[in-house]
């Protein structure tokens, strides 16, 4: 009994970081950086921001839908080991990228004085989304 709490407890905990580590990387990527605006500029599509703003709110209510909806698609294992290793390596670069521009990691590094140790942290935190990914799509999506 008590041993089912805790996991429950632990499923929430890793579940409510990673939404907030993703989230937070996504609204970072849109408003920081400044992505859309520098889409819009560079594509010379001022006329379609109304289309953008729509694909923006549209495409993540289809995302929270898809991850609190029951839908499966009933994919052979090999096929969602590819699709989570492909959605472990975009939010790892995602979340590198965004970690590089903003110099969260180095940061990170001196406070937790582990500067000798940069590289392992990286690592850990790429192995650590990768599996991440693998495990939901492996056992949430089948």
């Amino acid at each position: 009994m008590i041993t089912n709490i805790l996991t429950s407890l632990l499923e929430v905990t890793i579940g409510f970081a990673a939404g907030v580590a993703v989230g937070g990387g996504f609204v970072a990527f849109l408003t920081v950086l400044g992505i859309i605006p520098r889409i819009i500029q560079l594509s010379k599509t001022g006329q379609f921001i109304p289309v953008y703003i729509a694909g923006i709110i549209l495409g993540s209510l289809f995302g929270i839908y898809m991850s609190f909806s029951d839908v499966s698609w009933n994919q052979p294992y090999i096929l969602l080991i590819i699709w989570g290793a492909f959605h472990g390596v975009f939010n790892g670069m995602m979340a590198a990228a965004l970690t590089e521009v903003l110099n969260v990691i180095p940061i990170l590094s001196k406070r937790i004085r582990m500067e000798e140790k940069l590289l392992w942290l990286l690592m850990a935190i790429v192995f650590g989304k990768i599996a991440g990914s693998l495990f939901q799509w492996t056992v949430f999506v089948k």
